[in-house]
């Protein structure tokens, strides 16, 4: 076989186990003890599901094993694209638990399915693990390497979520969650280098996959912790683990806000790379868990100005449950049978998976049986792409990933650093660069190993000391250099030295709500006084210094994106994890909380400026080049905390 240009989705099957189940009749098969019926309704409000299915009779004894769900959807697959087994030579398959420890899941549906040899692939993860081997199995169709793949995902949790498996501890909410949360079932597409011929396919137009577990905790797990001797490998034997509770799925819901912003930052980096506008999507595929977290989702987008309107987005959520690996093409399967796509018709698939925060996304174009081969990822989307000065953007692809996006899950305030329809170009241009140094700079910061700490929940009231001991020496001179800079701007640039002066004013006295905090906390006013500025605070401090001391210095507006958008952005959630972690009182964490609200009000201030004061493209690079080195050198400063 030769390489294709192309590859397509030609089938679609689904199966789910048994009759749809109602709340009541979930609570009898899993078992309900009284103790957590209030978190049992909490949960089933929430999540917004009416009916699911599982593979368990009325007793909840298990009926089906997750291979055979996996076989029956594929044979689904198949049937709808009246293809037989032996024209298939891959098969790809993820979920998130197989029903043996060993072989692979893949290779179990292989054998449950017979047929001939061919290439298996077992993708393991949480949700996003069936778009992993979606992509898998589709590079491996368009390199010429198979004339067909079938891919699956597949779920059989209910087992794991029955009452005796929840005895001897107390209910909580993280397992809870998910106990009346996930679902039952399998959903599979198959793969061609070329349209089925006897009507529609769906051409997959790229895929993008992402994982941040290089910057984040474990948000949904079982099996223990992630320390040695602490794993339910690690006991004298596994009953001993059951009973400890480490067999059970959990997920910290607190963290999932955290998911949803990496989501937009994602989301956001594909419209501006030009992979899609939102007004050129059709239809939307979003796997989220509960119908609550839809809400958030569209704050965010709206919020970025990044939303596609809101009858386009499919879900069967409601009537299917949460069928995790597999509910992406469950939700496929049944858009496709209902007559939802015409030709020419784009489909964005969107599956965030918060086991260790992975994102994945792929879009998928109706097509007829002549549909032309032509470039992959080409024609009007490609032509979106906006480097540098090459066009000016559309004004939703110059949002996401600013300091301000964190707000829509902690307080509702609205980014005000995004692109508006009376913004020139000169003003989206500057906001397209800032939202990639915030990004870079985010990631910097997060890979520190204080914030990593505090991002994990191992922080120690020594890190937090230390950090008030480090961030003082920046705190004491933010005022001053503000207050160089407004004295040397010009008349010409009056609103930028009127709000230099009024920040200065506003900020000089800030350096001792941090000193209270660290006395309160177990220092002394003479150690954090007499402490030393670590190389990164000398580098920060002398490199401001020098730009406020130049004439008419726009070019701080830079500056201060970055380190009003660190409290705006970062801060606050720092002093909430701090406080739980540590058992902190509010009077102790008072500097990181003041910041973390006051900063909205600074940034919302900073982004006025930033249209009403840049001059030119040449002061916007200024900007923009500012920006760049303060971030730099503030991430620098963090990481010297531990030097």
């Amino acid at each position: 076989m030769t390489a294709s240009p192309n590859v397509y989705l030609t089938g679609f099957g689904a199966y789910l186990p048994g009759e749809p189940l109602d709340a009541d009749q979930i609570a009898q098969r899993l078992g309900a003890g009284a103790r957590g019926a209030g978190l049992r309704s909490r949960v089933l409000a929430a999540n917004g599901i009416r009916t699911r299915h599982y593979a368990l009779d009325e007793q909840g004894a298990v009926t089906m094993l997750n291979e055979e769900l996996a076989a029956a959807a594929v044979q689904e697959a198949l049937k709808d694209r009246d293809l037989p087994l032996d024209a298939v030579s891959m098969l790809a398959a993820g979920t998130t638990q197989g029903d043996l420890l060993v072989p692979g899941f893949g290779s179990m549906v292989h054998g449950r399915l017979g047929g001939p040899p061919m290439e298996v692939l077992s993708a393991g993860g949480v949700c996003a693990s069936s778009m992993t081997a979606l992509a898998a199995a589709a590079r491996a169709v368009r390199l010429g390497e198979h004339p067909a793949a079938v891919v699956v995902g597949s779920e059989l949790v209910s087992r794991s979520l029955r009452q005796s498996r929840y005895e001897g501890d107390r209910s909580t909410f993280d397992a809870e969650f998910l106990r009346w949360t996930l679902s039952d079932g399998a959903g599979a597409v198959v793969l061609e280098p070329n349209p089925r011929p006897d009507g529609l396919s769906l051409r997959l137009d790229w895929t993008h996959l992402v994982s941040y577990a290089g910057e984040r905790p474990v948000c949904m797990s079982a099996g223990g912790e992630p320390v040695a001797g602490q794993t339910w490998l690690d006991g004298p034997d596994v009953a001993t683990a059951e009973q400890a509770g480490l067999i059970r799925l959990r997920q910290d819901v607190k963290a999932l806000p955290a998911l949803f912003r990496l989501g937009l930052r994602e989301y956001m980096g594909l419209v501006r790379a030009g992979r899609f506008t939102p007004d050129g999507i059709d239809h939307v595929l979003c796997h989220y868990s509960a119908e609550h977290f839809r809400g958030e989702i569209f704050g965010l987008l709206r919020e970025a100005d990044l939303m596609i309107d809101e009858e386009r987005w499919f879900t069967n959520l409601h009537t299917r449950g949460n069928t995790g690996a597999a509910s992406i093409f469950v939700m496929l399967e049944e858009a496709w049978r209902t007559g939802r796509f015409t030709p020419g018709d784009r489909i964005l698939l969107i599956v965030p998976e918060s086991g260790r925060y992975s994102l994945a996304f792929a879009q998928l174009t109706c097509v007829a049986a002549d549909d032309p081969a032509s470039p992959v990822g080409g024609g009007e989307v490609a032509r979106v792409a906006v480097h540098g000065d090459a066009a000016t953007p559309p004004a939703a692809q110059l949002t996401g990933a600013l300091p301000g996006a964190r707000s829509a899950s902690v307080g509702g305030t609205p980014s005000p650093l995004v692109a508006q329809d009376g913004d020139g170009e000169l003003v989206r241009w500057t906001v397209l660069e800032l939202a990639r140094v915030w990004d870079d700079f985010e990631r910097q910061v997060r890979s520190t190993a204080l914030v990593r700490r505090i991002d994990t929940g191992t922080a120690t009231l020594d890190d937090y000391r230390r950090l008030l001991v480090h961030l003082r020496q920046q705190v004491v001179e933010g005022g001053r250099w503000i207050s160089r800079a407004a004295s040397n701007f010009s008349v010409e640039m009056f609103a930028l030295r009127s709000a230099a002066i009024k920040h200065a004013a506003e900020e000089h006295r800030d350096y001792q709500l941090l000193e209270r905090d660290y006395c309160a906390v177990g220092g002394t006013i003479e150690q954090i006084q007499g402490a030393r500025k670590n190389i990164g605070s000398e580098a920060l401090s002398a490199y401001v210094f020098h730009q406020a001391s130049q004439p008419d210095p726009v070019d701080l507006l830079g500056a201060m994106f970055v380190i009003e958008g660190l409290g705006a952005g970062l801060v606050l959630g720092w002093a909430r994890a701090l406080r739980e972690q540590l058992g902190l009182r509010e009077d102790q964490v008072s500097f990181l909380s003041y910041h973390g609200d006051a900063d909205d009000a600074h940034f919302a201030e900073l982004a006025h400026l930033l249209r009403e004061a840049l001059p030119d493209r040449a002061a916007a690079a200024r900007v923009v080049r500012t920006a760049e080195v303060v971030a730099r050198l503030y991430a620098m400063q963090l990481a010297e905390v531990d030097a």
